[in-house]
């Protein structure tokens, strides 16, 4: 019974200390090909298999066609 708190504490304390190490990592940047608007700021960035969107600091979303790189859509959040 013993053993078996130990390795629970254990497994909390590692789990734990992965979250805070991968939590406080910087956030990656933007690759150098990826042009925004002037005065667009990015927040987030994410990809599909065609297509990757940039969430701007001004809450739109502007996704671009991997191919091309032209913009598809803008979607402002509201």
């Amino acid at each position: 019974m013993t053993v078996l708190t130990v390795v629970m504490i254990a497994g909390v304390l590692v789990v734990i200390g992965l979250l805070v190490t991968r939590l406080n990592r910087p956030a990656p940047d933007l690759p150098d090909q990826i042009t925004l608007p002037d005065g667009k700021t990015a927040q987030a960035f994410t990809q599909g298999a065609d297509w990757y969107a940039i969430v701007t600091s001004d809450d739109e979303i502007l996704i671009y066609d991997r191919l091309t790189g032209g913009l598809r859509q803008s979607l402002q959040i509201d």
